[in-house]
């Protein structure tokens, strides 16, 4: 994920909105706690994804994708008066620290949280979603595309994280491992579905968005 000096990384943090005391505490207690704290947004990514929320004013968001929260937190920032976020995590591992932090953040009566296969979840949400994030398991990327894509409407969005991969998406294709098949795979999928415009924003480890047209 590293694509940028440490010197140049830490002076777009100097200037861009700090991270609330809380988001801190999360960041901090993810990378003391988890087995794999890089999936956590962090600073950077999780202020772009506060702006974007903010910018689009949804009032329904959809995250495949919980990990430890600090994405959804971020993302609930923009919600509208009344808006809620449904994010789902196949982990019930997390659930303290999710609703610690949900609940210290003062976002837990606007979250509906679920646990289990997003896959077998998604069809049972009988909601239409202004913004949807992608940051699961990655050969399903496209399946959840597939699934979410009729309940955005059209001006609606979808965003997908990790679409670079620490570059690995430049690996030749015969030396690609799944994961990274799987996200080229979607980033094709969305540069030739006639039904969203998009662009790949080489923010921490890429994330892809793509605004619904039709």
């Amino acid at each position: 994920m590293d694509f940028l000096t440490a010197e140049l990384n830490s002076y777009i943090e100097s200037h861009t909105r700090e991270e609330s005391d809380v988001l801190k505490k999360l960041n901090r207690e993810t990378y003391l706690k988890m087995m794999m704290p890089r999936m956590l947004s962090g600073h950077l990514q999780g202020q772009v994804l506060r702006m974007l929320s903010t910018m689009i004013k949804p009032k329904r968001i959809l995250e495949i994708g919980t990990f430890t929260g600090y994405s959804a937190i971020c993302l609930s920032e923009g919600l509208i008066q009344g808006g809620i976020l449904h994010t789902i995590d196949i982990n019930d591992e997390y659930s303290e620290i999710v609703m610690k932090y949900f609940k210290e953040a003062n976002v837990e009566h606007k979250i509906k949280r679920y646990v289990g296969n997003a896959l077998e979840i998604i069809p049972t949400i009988e909601e239409e979603f202004d913004l949807v994030f992608i940051d699961a398991d990655k050969d399903n990327y496209s399946n959840y595309f597939d699934l979410v894509i009729n309940k955005v409407p059209k001006g609606g969005y979808i965003f997908a994280d990790n679409v670079l991969w620490s570059g690995k998406v430049l690996d030749a294709p015969q030396d690609m491992d799944v994961d990274t098949a799987a996200i080229v795979s979607y980033c094709n999928k969305i540069q030739y579905d006639e039904r969203v415009e998009n662009v790949l924003f080489p923010i921490r480890d890429g994330i892809m968005v793509a605004r619904k047209i039709v």
